[in-house]
């Protein structure tokens, strides 16, 4: 079966949960809060996400390039922290969206204890896409091998 054909529906089913359900989701829960505690105080939490959404992917960022400069400098792969940079870069980027559902999963991601669960996702989902490419093994001729020899002298001019 061709690989592509299984993921284009999968594909599709993950646009539409982006673009159409996530959005209605977050609209619905907005004017749900917004009707609890006022549209000022849900605007203020809207905009209080987003500032703390990017000092989040500020320090991030930061703390990436250190966690990898010194795993480098140890003579080390740094794949967990690569791991874990990524996983707070996203949750920031979902915190700063406006919405609180995005910020709800954007925190999850961003607390070092819940952090390891979503790692052991992505490692399997990383693992899960990876594709191994072998070489066939190339037959050299020689002896010993099923190809011809032939036999000469190099001559340098």
């Amino acid at each position: 079966m061709d690989p592509m054909s299984t993921r284009r529906p999968r594909t599709r089913w993950v646009l539409l949960f982006l673009f159409v359900l996530l959005p209605v989701a977050e609209l619905f829960v907005i004017v749900q809060v917004a009707q609890e505690i006022g549209a000022w105080w849900t605007i203020a939490l809207l905009i209080l996400g987003s500032v703390v959404g990017s000092a989040i992917i500020r320090h991030a960022g930061t703390r990436a390039w250190t966690a990898l400069g010194t795993s480098l400098s140890n003579g080390r792969m740094p794949a967990r922290e690569i791991a874990d940079d990524a996983l707070v870069l996203v949750g920031g980027t979902l915190i700063v969206f406006p919405g609180f559902i995005t910020d709800v999963l954007g925190v999850l991601l961003v607390l070092p204890f819940t952090r390891p669960l979503f790692r052991r996702l992505l490692v399997g989902l990383v693992t899960s896409r990876v594709v191994v490419i072998g070489t066939p093994t190339q037959r050299r001729p020689g002896p010993g091998s099923e190809g011809s020899v032939v036999r000469g002298e190099v001559v340098d001019d």
